[in-house]
């Protein structure tokens, strides 16, 4: 059997090849500021593609492994246009905008979404979500400001009263 020492390049040592990596790594994005937001900021849209293997592999990381998201026979059998794409996924994909806004994803202290349409995911082409915001609300005091999204897949909106609420500094 063998270990590793505690000196080991799992511990945080470092290497040459670990200072050229951290170099060329991007610097993370900055915490977006309250003073720089206003009531009425549109958020910059996001196009986020799926295709079956993201939904395969998705399934196997959220565990659900339903046959409506990866099985097109069994789909169409029991309604559905075509293999359709994790609900929690599509709201995951939506939230991404406000993340990336934000400047860090443990930014976002609520969020919450209806339902609306299926995203759809054809075989051949896969399908595109379409996600745009803008800021509803900004409470100066708690420095929380409302992120209205809107998600859209092949023109049909597929999420209704998205909306995340962001604490800024």
């Amino acid at each position: 059997m063998s270990t590793e020492s505690s000196t080991g390049s799992s511990t945080g040592s470092s290497t040459g090849s670990d200072t050229a990596a951290a170099a060329t790594a991007p610097a993370p994005a900055p915490v977006r500021a309250f003073s720089g937001v206003s009531v009425g900021d549109v958020l910059p849209p996001l196009t986020v593609h799926v295709d079956r293997a993201r939904l395969v592999q998705y399934a196997g990381a959220s565990l659900d492994r339903n046959r409506i998201h990866w099985d097109e026979p069994f789909a169409k059998q029991v309604g559905l246009p075509d293999v359709i794409a994790h609900g929690m996924f599509t709201m995951g994909s939506a939230v991404t905008l406000v993340t990336d806004w934000a400047g860090d994803a443990g930014r976002v202290v609520e969020y919450g979404v209806r339902f609306t349409k299926p995203v759809v995911v054809p075989y051949d082409t896969g399908a595109d979500i379409e996600v745009s915001g803008v800021v509803k609300s900004a409470d100066p005091q708690t420095r929380r400001v409302t992120v209205e999204l809107t998600a859209t897949s092949g023109g049909e909106k597929v999420l209704g009263r998205a909306l995340a609420v962001v604490a800024l500094d």
